[in-house]
């Protein structure tokens, strides 16, 4: 997977909208995200997973506590590369409110070398669903291989058979 862009609006640090292009940032081979504590650095990775699978590696139940306390809602869109593919995908959470945050709509998108695109998913399950299919990966598995989050080094260090694999 080749990450392409980036947007994120209303999550943790970011409350106004925020891209990153990544394909700016990787014409030289590798880059690296850099800031001061509480940057939003995390955050940058949090919104990839949100957007590919619905959650947050470090937030109690996937989603509490993500929306900025000034924003009512979150929106994310990630777009990225497999092979001749772009992929992109989108997720919107609002607050409830009894304070949880549920998911308002969600897509997936497909195109083609030639431009055509197909949606392939516009509901959580089948979203769930068909990210895992594309990507090869479930979300622990993302998160341990593509994502590391913070303070889980050394789980990702002590895996064993299977798990390591």
């Amino acid at each position: 997977m080749k990450p392409l862009h980036l947007k994120i609006a209303g999550l943790n640090s970011f409350r106004e909208e925020q891209e990153v292009d990544f394909t700016a940032l990787s014409q030289s081979g590798v880059f690296g995200i850099f800031g001061p504590t509480g940057s939003g650095k995390s955050s940058v990775l949090d919104a990839i997973t949100l957007a590919l699978y619905g959650k947050v590696e470090r937030a109690k139940n996937g989603t509490q506590g993500i929306i900025n306390q000034n924003e009512d809602k979150v929106y994310v869109y990630f777009s990225f590369k497999i092979g001749d593919k772009k992929y992109s995908v989108e997720r919107t959470y609002k607050r409830g409110a009894d304070g949880s945050v549920n998911q308002t709509n969600c897509r997936l998108v497909e195109t083609d070398e030639k431009g055509n695109s197909v949606i392939l998913a516009e509901k959580k399950r089948e979203m769930d669903e068909k990210i895992q299919e594309v990507l090869g990966l479930n979300v622990d598995d993302f998160t341990r291989a593509v994502v590391l989050p913070q303070g889980k080094f050394q789980e990702f260090l002590t895996l064993q058979g299977v798990d390591r694999r």
